[in-house]
């Protein structure tokens, strides 16, 4: 019985072209290279290794009606053969573990070996191409990144692309240079060439790619199965983009294979490298290496750092003001240091030194730290100088509630085009446009954050207060008075009044009608309402109104009930007076004559309470002296009912 390949840590599919079959084909040999956990793994499923099942289909990877062509039979010699070509392994060799023991703390013991799979096929011309498959199920239960490892196998293949009398495309696949790693140090920069070769010297470009799905728990050496392959589900926020996460992100360059970043976590990681091959600006082949990348706290005796302070990948610094660099040196584990500044003869044995560039341009710069002794460490990062770079803007506009205000980028460059910008309003609102418009709803200072950015990654932050004027129009409270007696006006808003004469009325009543403050006489009673017209000293303008009701005599008018139940509405109990000069006292009793409230302003008023506790409903009585308009004094008496 199959026993499931947990063992199993990674594979790839390679072939080289040897040369023409004599039949018009073309012989090609095929390279399946599987790595074992020689450690970890069982015995029993890596003897079932051997021999492994190799399938090739004609297609392409996104077609449903792909055709198996080789090996084509019409009798298999066992259950597991089903017409597919079993092949026995010629070279099993441990692979090296990539890194000096002696230099670290706690070393972790590794065993991993490298099985090859080799044979020859002779393949007639193909319009479609060809495409090499190897399945096998299943991963390590521990991988952290995907969902279901323990049951989810993996699909390895290789295409050879298509030939023809009119297109006798020939190619061999390129081939990863270096060994996958075995250890992997937590919290550590990575620093891994997973960059290949190509015997035909097509162009190369790298990406983390997805990772495919093949045979099940219940068949872990299954009959390779034509394309499309189902890819694994990745468990957020891992994808097979972001395959290990990372401060800075563990990623890969396009163009040099370089495998980068500082993972923060510790576990077992599924990693997918696609390697494309392109010739004549066309991608012919993609080269797959599925591995699985094992970070623990390995605990380096000496670590050589050097932190990324920009956005881009290995890279130290963007200076866009200067050509003075100062350098921070984060290592750990030092007593010596050795920099390189990528120009030539310019060294320093400082900690933390400081170099001036002779000029603009990108820079390679090293680190050793502790050179010449038993366990040195080194480390490179890139140092970019484009100076000088500088965000700027402008705001215009009406500066009232309400109003457009527009948003001008003026940011200086050296090094054009200026290609991102990003405005925070300081209202919780952004734009991303170069010349943005916003309108703020509300008056104050709002704080504006500009960041602009250009094509050599420079960038800038640039500050500025935008007052937006605390426009509101006030013409004053609505008022009741007295017939014949004066009113004084307090408008506010603004530094221009215009008041407007009330309707049907042939006079305005008022002293000046273009001050803030104008007297107001009324000889006729009735009731009059006032527009106002408000410029403020930034131009914002509005109107508002007032109204005046103007009684034949003096009078207080006290409510026969209220209802304190927290509402808003009729919550509190007091006089209200028309034409008296002011209060002697205004007080409350119970039934029982105890005094519950007194006041001698007009402003107070009785919120139902008695030293903190609130009252019973029912009725008390109330007693209020006042002073009226001609200097005498008046008492009333009455009641309030107070409901619950």
């Amino acid at each position: 019985m199959p026993v499931k390949a947990s063992h199993i840590i990674g594979g790839e599919i390679t072939y080289v072209h040897v040369g023409p079959d004599g039949a018009g084909g073309d012989i090609y040999r095929i390279s399946l290279s599987i790595y074992e956990d020689c450690l970890n793994g069982s015995q029993a499923a890596i003897d079932q290794d051997d021999p492994a099942y190799i399938k090739i289909f004609t297609g392409n990877l996104t077609s449903g009606s792909n055709n198996a062509f080789f090996p084509s039979c019409s009798v298999c010699p066992d259950l597991f053969c089903q017409c597919t070509d079993s092949v026995h392994y010629s070279s099993a060799i441990r692979v090296p573990a990539n890194f000096s023991n002696a230099c670290v703390k706690d070393p972790p013991n590794t065993c991993i070996t490298k099985k090859t799979f080799v044979k020859e096929y002779s393949l007639p011309p193909s319009s479609t191409g060809y495409i090499i498959v190897y399945q096998r199920c299943c991963r390590n239960a521990s991988i952290i990144n995907i969902a279901n490892p323990s049951a989810i196998g993996a699909t390895y293949y290789c295409i050879i692309p298509p030939k023809s009398l009119t297109s006798p495309l020939i190619n061999n696949s390129a081939v990863f240079k270096n060994y996958p790693p075995q250890i992997i140090c937590y919290n550590q920069p990575l620093f891994y060439d997973h960059s290949a070769t190509d015997a035909d010297g097509d162009s190369l470009t790298y990406e983390f790619c997805n990772t495919y799905a093949g045979g099940s728990d219940t068949n872990s050496k299954p009959i390779p199965q034509p394309p499309p392959f189902d890819p694994v589900r990745y468990i957020s926020p891992f994808s097979y983009t972001d395959p290990m996460g990372g401060y800075p992100q563990v990623q890969i360059d396009a163009h040099t294979g370089m495998i980068t970043g500082t993972p923060n976590l510790i576990g077992r990681f599924v990693v997918t490298v696609c390697c494309h091959e392109w010739r004549n600006g066309i991608n012919i082949n993609t080269v797959k290496r599925e591995f699985q990348f094992v970070v623990t706290n390995c605990s380096k005796a000496v670590v050589a750092d050097i932190p990324i302070l920009s956005d881009e990948p290995n890279t130290y610094i963007i200076d866009c003001q200067n050509f003075t660099v100062n350098f921070l040196n984060t290592s750990t584990g030092g007593f010596a240091y050795d920099w390189s500044f990528g120009v030539p003869g310019a060294t320093s044995t400082d900690f933390q030194p400081t170099y001036t560039y002779p000029d603009t341009g990108i820079y390679s710069v090293s680190l050793i730290v502790n050179p010449g002794s038993t366990c040195p460490d080194s480390i490179e990062r890139l140092v970019k100088i484009y100076p000088k770079f500088k965000s700027i803007f402008s705001v215009s506009g009406i500066q009232c509630p309400g109003g457009l205000m527009t948003f001008f980028d003026s940011t200086r460059t050296d090094y054009k085009p200026v290609i991102t910008w990003e405005y925070l309003f300081g209202d919780g609102d952004t734009a991303f446009q170069q010349n943005p418009t916003h309108t703020y709803t509300k008056g104050g200072t709002y704080y504006v954050t500009f960041i602009s950015s250009n094509s050599k990654g420079c960038s800038d932050t640039a500050l500025q207060e935008v007052l937006i004027d605390k426009f509101r129009p006030f013409a004053g409270d609505d008022t009741t008075i007295v017939q014949n007696e004066v009113i004084n006006f307090h408008a506010g808003g603004g530094n221009q009044f215009a008041w407007s004469p009330p309707l049907y009325s042939e006079s305005t009543y008022l002293s000046d009608t273009s001050i803030y403050n104008p007297i107001g006489t009324f000889h006729d009673t009735g009731h009059f309402v006032y527009y106002l017209h408000v410029t403020s000293p930034l131009g914002c303008t509005g109107d508002t109104s007032v109204k005046i009701w103007v009684v034949p005599y003096a009078a207080f008018f006290v409510p026969t009930a209220f209802t304190p139940n927290g509402d808003g509405r009729n919550d509190v109990f007091r006089p209200i007076p028309i034409g008296y000069r002011s209060l002697n006292y205004f007080k409350i009793y119970n039934r029982w004559g105890e005094q519950v409230f007194s006041s001698n302003s007009w402003e107070d008023a009785w919120d139902g309470t008695f030293k903190g506790q609130k009252m019973d409903g029912g009725v008390y009585f109330w007693e209020i002296s006042t002073i009226n308009r001609f200097g005498s004094i008046e008492k009333k008496k009455g009641d309030v009912t107070l409901i619950r």
